[in-house]
């Protein structure tokens, strides 16, 4: 196979993780985003985390928040949870790296705040220690997820939401983890400020 054939099978494993994504999400989709305008509109936050790529989409989330998407409007409340390396690396070095998410939602995290997690798996500690604490703080928690959803499928419940990606593929579900992301900083912009 040359090189470029190796291209074209990305895009259009790409391209078809996506389609798959779109037949069977978008209501997911939309009722997260109605979850974090009513979390938004009651003057609460949300809070991301993820590790390695997912730890960026998450941060990416949060910029488009807190600055802006397509259009100028207020800031919105958001914070990325894994961009404070000092917190983090205290929290791993002094307790466990399964804390570093958690020991900041006992600190930031509030009743009525939204923690979206972003992870491909689903079986990282830290993100299971997450959502249990955002649970014990009577948190929404918005998973995107992929794979089978993993030990985090287990971890939801009914009053969360999981939009897992239909595929097997780390690169393709965070592919599309950022393009969820982007309808959902969309969508967010369109019911809280029209147009």
């Amino acid at each position: 196979m040359s090189l470029q054939d190796r291209i074209i099978n990305h895009f259009s494993d790409s391209i078809q993780t996506k389609q798959d994504a779109m037949a069977s999400l978008c209501e997911l989709i939309e009722f997260a985003s109605q979850k974090i305008v009513e979390a938004l509109v009651n003057d609460k936050k949300v809070l991301t985390c993820g590790n390695g790529g997912s730890a960026g989409d998450a941060q990416h989330f949060s910029s488009e928040m807190l600055n802006r998407f397509e259009r100028e409007r207020p800031a919105l409340p958001a914070i990325a949870l894994s961009t404070d390396t000092s917190t983090i690396t205290s929290i791993a070095n002094d307790y466990h790296f399964d804390e570093i998410f958690a020991k900041q939602l006992r600190a930031l995290g509030q009743a009525g705040d939204i923690l979206l997690v972003y992870t491909s798996s689903g079986n990282s500690g830290n993100i299971l220690k997450a959502v249990k604490v955002a649970h014990d703080r009577d948190m929404t928690v918005i998973a995107l997820s992929g794979k089978d959803g993993g030990a985090l499928a287990g971890a939801l419940n009914e009053a969360d939401i999981e939009i897992r990606v239909p595929s097997g593929s780390t690169a393709r579900i965070q592919e599309v983890h950022l393009l969820i992301s982007h309808c959902l900083c969309d969508l967010i912009d369109h019911q809280l400020f029209g147009g």
